[in-house]
């Protein structure tokens, strides 16, 4: 039985999000269109004078990208009233080496149990609509979603601006237990991961990195980043944050969830300055909602791919955290507004552009593209010799940012204005090294990609997570241990794994692939060589199962040849197949799925099981699948 309720709206991928929106909030709250805008000339006026502004006057909000546990980053928008400080040649992002989102397909993800508070009137339905207006405008140069467009990454991605609204998401499940004390309702981060990861799999949602899920809970339900309570949100004690966004690491390439957290911040002065053109959804669309949008888009793995290092760990939003710029009207209702998407009004914040140095409404990018290029060679000891002479940029290349990621963390990146660079590495091994070119202007370019260093060791693997696994394969295991950048090959036994995923140096994302039941060592294997094997890699493969048995029907007297399908079996004639308590011949099974055998005789006509026998592994019954008439 699944776990609580879910609707999802008539909103479908690659459906118009315009048509699924006037399906569904037909007559009820609709949001009268405002005017164009008028004078283009006292527009460009207004966002010259905001920019002027911006160079002398830092942003109401600062950067902060924490580590609140081991493994685990998180990019949050603090409080209004910080000052964030910036690199030191451009104030602009620089690129460090991970994925941005091609595109972005969206849920709005509102957990309330029976019983909980309500949202307000107009809420929901107004978040929604600004994501489906969002998708109608996607691919413009319109809104603040247009400044990201120019973000790239080591794959070639970049963060388009191509938006879909997939539909809205209830969840009743009921709260756990409070996690931290800091509220009457309040619940960690680790619980919140917890209940997207358990609603989003067992739901068989998309988990990758074209997908967010915003997770919206209602007024007085509030959350801290551990236990400790230290860092929460904005209504609850030692209130530090108005939202965060963060990714939950899946097995195999590509699998993970990319989510923001959006409690309810409207009418809290900390996130929300009250200036509202549709209704209440306007304060969590500016107290987080847009800024993690942006800031996922662009390093959907915080601190990953486009960061300020060089100043206090800021992403596009950060920078530019309070800054709304110009407003280029009002609405009926008499707010101001400074976005106007799918002709309805909004009113948040601006983000970063590289180029031009400034944050900005919209962007429509000008000129060519810089690019990025470099060679290494290796010096003495742990040193290596870099070359960006390659590269190219309008005008001439201004600045080369070096990211060598030889941590722990990100440190601040080396920063020339000579394509040349030599580094020593803190200790041998397989670094991803990314450089950041910029033209005079700021117009940028990321590229990246692994370097050895010194003789790098052996990767080791040190823990599994989990242990065991079906024998079909398909599941996701965590391997932890150390030295795994750079990896080439992992292995469960003989078999290799066809998806898996370096998150870390220390951490390896896999899907498991099929196999024969009983316990294999997983290694990895990296251009030190492979991992030697110990008791902390053993993964035990559960019992086989059968599936089908074709042709289900042979004659008592044997000999009926039959197909068996199923999982967990043994190459070879190493599989023992009986038919109720005749045992088969002629077994051979090809594959871990797939085996042929011969029917034994039986003394009378009946139904019976099929059972496989691997070992000391038995599998269950699974009437009708694995049953076997004789006549």
């Amino acid at each position: 039985m699944e776990r609580g309720s879910r609707r999802v709206a008539a909103a479908v991928e690659g459906a118009p999000a315009r048509d699924a929106r006037h399906a569904r909030h037909a007559g009820a709250d609709r949001r009268r269109r405002i005017p164009a805008i008028g004078s283009p000339l006292r527009v460009a006026l207004a966002a010259m004078i905001v920019s002027l502004l911006l160079a002398v006057v830092a942003s109401e909000a600062s950067a902060v990208i924490v580590q609140p546990l081991p493994g685990r980053t998180l990019s949050y928008q603090p409080l209004r009233g910080r000052v964030s400080t910036f690199d030191a040649f451009f104030s602009n992002l620089d690129y460090n080496g991970g994925p941005v989102m091609p595109s972005n397909i969206n849920y709005t993800f509102y957990w309330r149990p029976s019983g909980a508070p309500a949202y307000p009137a107009g809420y929901q339905t107004g978040v929604n609509t600004y994501l489906e207006d969002l998708a109608h405008d996607s691919g413009g140069t319109q809104n603040v979603d247009s400044v990201s467009t120019q973000y790239n990454d080591a794959a070639g991605e970049f963060a388009r601006y191509e938006s879909s609204f997939a539909g809205v998401i209830e969840d009743t499940n009921p709260y756990p237990a409070n996690g931290c004390t800091r509220a009457p309702v309040c619940l960690t981060d680790t619980q919140l991961r917890a209940e997207l990861t358990s609603y989003i799999t067992s739901h068989g949602l998309p988990t990758d990195l074209t997908h967010e899920y915003f997770l919206l809970t209602p007024p007085g339900v509030e959350d801290c980043f551990t236990a400790s309570g230290f860092e929460c949100s904005a209504g609850a004690q030692n209130a530090v944050y108005c939202a965060y966004h963060s990714n939950i690491p899946l097995g195999g390439a590509g699998h993970e969830i990319v989510y923001s957290n959006d409690p309810y911040v409207t009418g809290n002065a900390g996130c929300d300055d009250g200036n509202h053109p549709n209704g209440p959804s306007d304060g969590v669309i500016q107290g987080g909602l847009s800024h993690e949008h942006n800031e996922s888009i662009t390093d959907p793995e915080p601190n990953n791919a486009w960061t300020d290092i060089g100043g206090t760990g800021g992403e596009i939003g950060d920078k530019c955290g309070g800054a709304m710029g110009a407003a280029l009207g009002k609405a009926l209702n008499g707010a101001s507004y400074n976005q106007l998407i799918n002709g309805n009004a909004y009113w948040y914040q601006q983000e970063w552009s590289n180029q031009g140095h400034s944050c900005l409404q919209r962007l429509s990018f000008s000129g060519e593209r810089p690019t990025a290029s470099f060679t290494s060679n290796t010096g003495s000891g742990n040193t290596v010799n870099f070359d960006a002479s390659g590269s190219a940029a309008p005008g001439g290349v201004a600045h080369y940012n070096w990211q060598f990621n030889d941590g722990p963390g990100l440190a601040s990146p080396t920063e020339t204005t000579a394509p040349t660079v030599s580094h020593t590495f803190a200790a041998g091994g397989s670094y991803l090294v990314a450089l950041t070119v910029f033209a005079a202007d700021g117009t940028s370019i990321g590229t990246a990609h692994t370097i050895i260093a010194g003789t790098p060791p052996k990767p080791q693997v040190t823990k599994l997570t989990p242990k065991s696994g079906a024998a079909i394969g398909g599941g996701g295991v965590i391997i932890s241990g150390s030295a795994f950048s750079g990896a080439t090959a992992v292995e469960f036994g003989s078999t290799e794994a066809s998806k898996f995923t370096v998150n870390t140096d220390a951490a390896i994302s896999v899907v498991i692939p099929p196999g024969t039941s009983g316990n294999v060592d997983v290694t990895v294997t990296t251009p030190a060589g492979k991992s030697t094997i110990s008791a902390a890699d053993v993964f035990k493969y559960k019992p086989p199962t059968v599936t089908g048995v074709t042709p289900g029907t042979g004659a008592k007297a044997g000999g009926t040849p039959v197909t068996i399908t199923g999982s967990g079996f043994a190459l070879g004639a190493a599989t023992t197949f009986k038919f109720a308590s005749g045992v088969a011949t002629s077994v051979n099974c090809t594959s871990t799925v797939s085996c042929t055998a011969v029917s034994p005789a039986r003394a009378k006509a009946g139904v019976v099981d099929v059972k496989a026998t691997v070992g000391a592994f038995s599998s269950p019954k699974s009437a009708p699948a694995d049953q076997f008439t004789y006549f």
